[in-house]
C-alpha cells in the first residue's frame, strides 16, 4: 500500500467534502500519522471511512468525524483540553497540536495504556493520558476551555458542562442509534450555555455512558 497516497486520498476525498476546508486542520492530518495509532491487524485499514476496532471493545473514530470536531472545536495554542475517551491517542495527539495542554481520560486500563504508548512514539510531550472513569470528568483540573467527548453519548452530564470555563466549548455525540447528533455547547457565562447542531452520524457508546445520566439539558 502506498500510505502516502492513502492518506492524501483519504484527505481529498473522505474529509475535505464533509466540510473540512480549515487549511490548519488539513495540514495536521497530513502531519499526524493516522497508521501509527491503529492496532497492527487494522493497520491496512487506518485511512478507511469507518470505525476500526481497539483493545478492550472500544473503537476508533472514522476520520472524517475526527477531522470535523477537531475543525469545529477551533482549539487555540494557549487553551486546556480535556478528552474523554483516549482510544488509541490519536485524537488527543491531534488536539495536542493545537492546544497548550491535553489531558485524555480512559477508563481501560488496556487502552490506556496503548494511547499512552501510541503518544510517546509520536512525541506528544504536552499530552497526559489518565486510566480513569470519565464520566464525571476532571474536577481537580477545571475549567477546561475545551472538553471533547470522543464516542457517543445519550446526553451530555452537566457535570462536564460545569468543567468549561466561560467560553469554552464541549463536543460530544448525542442521542440513541439510529438518530445521533455531533453537538458543541458553549459556555456563553457563568450559568448559561448555549448549543449548536453540527452534523448526523453515529458512534459508538463511550464506556461509563451507557445509561442517561438524569442530568436535563
Amino acid at each position: 500500500m502506498n500510505v502516502e497516497q492513502a492518506r492524501f486520498n483519504m484527505i481529498e476525498q473522505q474529509i475535505r467534502p464533509w466540510d473540512v476546508l480549515d487549511t490548519e486542520v488539513l495540514a495536521l492530518l497530513a502531519v499526524v500519522k493516522r497508521e501509527d495509532f491503529v492496532p497492527a491487524a487494522y493497520r491496512a485499514m487506518a485511512f478507511t471511512d469507518c470505525e476500526l476496532p481497539l483493545p478492550g471493545g472500544q473503537q476508533m473514530l472514522a476520520p472524517r468525524v475526527e477531522a470535523r470536531l477537531l475543525q469545529e472545536l477551533k482549539v487555540q495554542r494557549h487553551e486546556k483540553v480535556l478528552e474523554i475517551g483516549a482510544g488509541s491517542g490519536y485524537m488527543a495527539a491531534l488536539l495536542g497540536h493545537r492546544a497548550q495542554r491535553v489531558i485524555t481520560l480512559e477508563s481501560k486500563a488496556e487502552l490506556a495504556r496503548f494511547a499512552s504508548d501510541n503518544l510517546k512514539r509520536a512525541g506528544a510531550t504536552n499530552v497526559t493520558v489518565r486510566e480513569a472513569d470519565g464520566a464525571q470528568g476532571l474536577a481537580a483540573e477545571a475549567p477546561f476551555d475545551v472538553i471533547l467527548l470522543s464516542g457517543s453519548v445519550a446526553e451530555v452530564p452537566q457535570v462536564l458542562l460545569d468543567q468549561l470555563k466561560v467560553g469554552g466549548r464541549l463536543a460530544a455525540i448525542v442521542g440513541d442509534e439510529p438518530v445521533m447528533r455531533a453537538m458543541l455547547y458553549t459556555r456563553s457565562a457563568e450559568r448559561e450555555f448555549r448549543s449548536t447542531v453540527l452534523f448526523d452520524t453515529v458512534a459508538a457508546r463511550l464506556q461509563g455512558f451507557e445509561q442517561r445520566s438524569g442530568f436535563v439539558f
